[in-house]
């Protein structure tokens, strides 16, 4: 099982045009029928807009997903080759798929994004890193934080399934803050114009799930 998680953005005007356009994806239900994937989300905020995918064979690419979108999309700047979405790093997660079995569920999508204040990109993600690695406390399963620039888009669902990771962490260390409001995050983020701290809920676009007992999903 792969995890992707893309950014897109929209041009000015044609938002409405994209969301439309993103409602009608058939590529997206052609797969699923295909059991190419099991779980697949699209969500925006302003002209922003997220794709969170969970791939079961092979690595999915974001234009192929949601083709039709594409003429309603600025290009990302960067590389010779015209991209109109960006993958966005997992920069934290409590747990992630063993098998099949182990990720199966149908459960409420939720959405958030947040923005990080540049400065301490570097401490939220060695902060997470240690304490995903070090399994120092559970959360729920789910749960997936992504990065790119220093806007965060967080993926969970509710109610939330709590329980230890089947595969083992990747560090052996005890160096996760006790309890963990010691590790301050409320000094990593950006407020919102309103005062508002950490995440705030965005619109959700679609969002699907494939049952592989049930013939249409």
């Amino acid at each position: 099982m792969i995890r992707l998680v893309a950014r897109a953005y929209m041009q000015e005007g044609k938002e409405e045009q994209a969301i439309v356009a993103a409602k009608r994806e058939e590529a997206v239900l052609a797969l699923m029928e295909q059991g190419e994937i099991m779980t697949v989300g699209c969500f925006r905020w302003e002209r922003n807009l997220f794709l969170y995918c969970e791939c079961r064979n092979r690595q999915l690419e974001p234009s192929v997903l949601m083709s039709s979108v594409a003429p309603f999309l600025l290009n990302w700047p960067g590389q010779a080759e015209t991209r109109k979405w960006i993958p966005m790093i997992d920069v934290f997660h409590f747990n992630e798929p063993a098998s099949e079995e182990h990720w199966l569920r149908k459960e409420t999508v939720e959405r958030r994004v947040a923005h990080l204040k540049p400065e301490m990109a570097a401490s939220y993600i060695y902060y997470h890193y240690q304490l995903q690695e070090e399994q120092a406390f559970h959360g729920p399963k789910y749960e997936i934080i992504a990065m790119h620039e220093n806007l965060l888009f967080g993926y969970q669902e509710f109610p939330a399934v709590v329980e230890a990771p089947v595969l083992p962490g990747k560090l052996s260390t005890k160096g996760t803050p006790t309890p963990w409001s010691d590790s301050r995050m409320d000094l990593h983020f950006q407020p919102w114009e309103d005062g508002h701290l950490f995440f705030k809920p965005v619109e959700q676009i679609f969002a699907y799930y494939n049952d592989p007992t049930s013939v249409n999903g």
